[in-house]
């Protein structure tokens, strides 16, 4: 069960395995990765043996055969080019070569299994299991940001302890750290740590430096930085490098290990056969989508290299009924008290697997005068679709693990490294869960279906409806609910006595939809929060006070922005406070009024106002002097890299400039701050939770306008007595 493996260049490759004694190899000489050649359209038959012939002769090709497999999901058995490559990093080239190779117009091949990363297609051609053993060693090596653009470090975080001095007692420390813990898991606070110490060490002329546990090989580089667009949102992807013996897991470019744990990383190393290293920097797409990949194998089925599923043809009718999302009740704005949050328990992943949602059934040809689909008129087949063999065991393991946290929990002593475990592997699962929906409307899912999205959105919305019907019906109003929630209050034109028990609604909707609707939360009061420029609601802004709780639940506002600084964040806390005491709009403004004086007075700490934002484009790409600017010019001023999809951190010192004295970064030494913006970022966060109670910015100024007034003449008159 190797952890990780290494592809070396003489086509070699090293499986690593914990054992007792530490981390051993076994060296693999004989692989050869493979990818398919097939025609496009299942209706055209093309003959491969030319293009077989022009491969068989290429120095990259080890052999050829014509095998059948399946080049989809809704298709049979077919001969296809299986192509066998001498070393791994040669699979792409070859495949593009067959489009050039062939004498068939552009278009009517196809290749498959093609874009794999390279543990992966080991994994999932040798069916070797990358789950560790045994647990996993790590060593964090972390660098101020100040260092992050050095060609040398002079400051690194060894295991949680600083070093500083030169470059050889920076390598000494890293080297004896090395030796103690012995790591299968190298935590860099940023991937650029192990060429740079590379670097340092060759300059200082230190020879026996080395991060590796192979004695040939030092480190390997497998992908350049770069950035990206997703959905109007710039990310950046740093450069990735490889240790041989040795997973590398890049803080700055890690999802699943920053939102969960390495517990959290496992389990999905497990589900989708993507060791340690690959899955740390994977995206939710690329997990799910290896374990679609998983399932497709285990069925024989091909995986394309570019998506062309054609969107099946549908009447105008169907196109606007079809293009809508989930189902949404606009909340009604202000302060509710009593009220009862209730959940749809993993409300998609369910409707694919008890409606046997999947892109292989929908709308098939034996079932095509049956609508299945509410309002759409889609039949889905009788066959079970593969989409639910893939989330069915991760919804099962979920409900487990969900039901270990609280039998945890409900112990005297709990076990809190036990905790961490189960709610890391939890977090891991939860996150697939939520993607999976979203994916099958993806234009470059492997197997999306656009009607497979529609139709989930189209029982989402029958079923959201049968349960707010329901309840009603059973003495609850309906205060908000969005596609998998719903909130409910008494209804006030009903009696008690009338009244149906909650729990047994639940239970009547769970039978009747047969998705488990569960008793979320039940408030104090919760208060909707409407939009900025509206009196109607905002659908995602809310806050409430679950009821024996001392805690609230928050969506939307300040407190839950990541930009926000942790002052702003803690006086609206302190605000929810005030007004779950009081439900006094004078006991908020009350903290307001000291906040502000505590800005005025310059007694706030810098390090409460770093506001912390993310680039979206290159310095010359800004045509506006925003505050996100100015930092990049200091920034760029210090010799330091942001690219574009990184954040920057910085606290604003004159908001009336527009050049980098606008600003100072979080590292710099700060001795002022704008009072004046920070106490506008406050009034915005007041207004947050004063709105629902029907107050707006210009109130808030009018009345702090006005109190403010009456202490300066009290405070005269007090003098004037004396």
């Amino acid at each position: 069960m190797p952890f990780t493996i290494d592809f070396l260049d003489d086509g070699r490759v090293l499986e690593w395995e914990t054992t007792a004694d530490g981390a051993v190899a076994t060296e693999r000489d004989k692989y050869t990765p493979r990818f398919y050649v097939a025609a496009r359209d299942p209706a055209i038959d093309r003959d491969l043996t030319t293009l077989q012939s022009v491969y068989n002769q290429h120095p990259d090709v080890v052999t050829t055969e014509m095998v059948a497999r399946r080049p989809g999901f809704r298709r049979d058995k077919e001969a296809v080019l299986a192509v066998n490559v001498a070393h791994i990093d040669r699979v792409t080239p070859l495949a593009r070569q067959a489009r050039q190779l062939s004498a068939y117009p552009v278009g009517d091949l196809a290749c498959f299994n093609v874009d794999f990363s390279r543990e992966f297609r080991y994994c999932l051609e040798t069916g070797a299991d990358p789950t560790p053993a045994s647990e996993l060693s790590t060593l964090r090596l972390s660098v101020p940001v100040t260092e992050t653009s050095n060609d040398a470090y002079e400051e690194l975080s060894v295991a949680g302890d600083a070093v500083t001095g030169s470059p050889t007692d920076i390598l000494t420390a890293v080297q004896g750290a090395l030796e103690a813990h012995d790591p299968d898991v190298l935590v860099c606070s940023t991937s650029e740590i192990i060429p740079t110490l590379y670097e340092m060490a060759t300059d200082a002329g230190v020879d026996d430096f080395s991060l590796s546990r192979w004695p040939d090989v030092d480190y390997q580089q497998l992908a350049s930085r770069s950035t990206y667009s997703s959905y109007g949102r710039v990310g950046h992807s740093p450069a990735r490098y490889n240790v041989p013996g040795r997973a590398i897991i890049d803080e700055s470019n890690t999802f699943f290990y920053g939102e969960t744990n390495l517990d959290g990383v496992l389990d999905l190393v497990s589900r989708s056969k993507k060791p340690v290293q690959e899955l740390a920097w994977a995206s939710i797409g690329n997990v799910l989508t290896a374990i679609q990949i998983c399932e497709a194998h285990d069925r024989g089925v091909l995986v394309p290299w570019n998506s062309w599923r054609h969107e099946f043809y549908k009447p105008m009718g169907t196109l606007h009924d079809a293009d809508r999302g989930g189902f949404i009740f606009a909340p009604e704005v202000g302060l509710h008290e009593n009220v009862h949050e209730l959940d749809f328990s993993s409300l998609y992943p369910n409707i694919i697997c008890t409606r046997n949602v999947s892109p292989d059934v929908i709308r098939c040809d034996c079932h095509s005068d049956r609508d299945d689909v509410p309002g759409l008129g889609y039949s889905i087949c009788d066959d079970r679709g593969y989409l639910v063999d893939v989330l069915q065991p991760i919804i099962d393991a979920r409900d487990e693990i969900k039901a270990a946290i609280r039998h945890e929990k409900e112990r005297d002593d709990p076990d809190e490294d036990r905790l961490a475990e189960l709610e890391g592997r939890s977090g891991a699962l939860k996150w697939i869960l939520v993607a999976c929906f979203g994916y099958q409307g993806f234009s470059n899912a492997k197997f999306g279906r656009i009607e497979c999205h529609e139709a989930i959105n189209a029982f989402a919305r029958e079923i959201l409806l049968t349960a707010k019907q329901r309840l009603e019906a059973g003495g609850w109003r309906v205060v908000h609910g969005i596609v998998d929630s719903i909130w409910v209050t008494p209804d006030p034109d009903v009696d008690d006595e009338d009244r149906e028990n909650l729990e047994t609604l639940a239970t009547e909707i769970t039978e009747r939809v047969e998705i488990r609707l569960e008793h979320e939360a039940q408030y104090d009061w919760v208060a909707f929060v409407p939009q900025r420029e509206s009196d109607a609601g905002a659908l995602t802004k809310y806050f409430g006070k679950v009821a024996g709780d001392d805690d609230f639940k928050i969506r939307g506002i300040e407190a839950r922005q990541r930009s926000t600084p942790p002052f702003i964040e803690d006086v609206q806390r302190d605000c929810l406070d005030r007004l779950d005491a009081t439900r006094s709009p004078d006991a908020v403004l009350g903290r307001l009024e000291q906040a502000i004086d505590e800005l005025q007075a310059g007694n706030v700490a810098v390090e409460r106002l770093v506001e912390r934002n993310r680039v979206s484009k290159p310095l010359e790409g800004y045509s506006q002097n925003t505050q996100n600017v100015a930092a990049l010019k200091r920034a760029r001023e210090q010799d330091l890299a942001v690219h574009p999809g990184q954040d920057i951190e910085y606290v604003v010192v004159d908001d009336e400039k527009s050049s980098r004295d606008r600003v100072a970064l979080a590292h710099e030494e700060i001795e002022t701050y704008d009072a004046s913006y920070y106490e506008t970022q406050l009034v915005r966060a007041v207004e947050s939770v004063l709105s629902p109670l029907g107050w707006d910015r210009s109130d808030i100024h009018r009345e702090l306008s006005g109190e403010r007034d009456a202490v300066l003449s009290s405070f005269g008159a007090t003098n004037e007595l004396s």
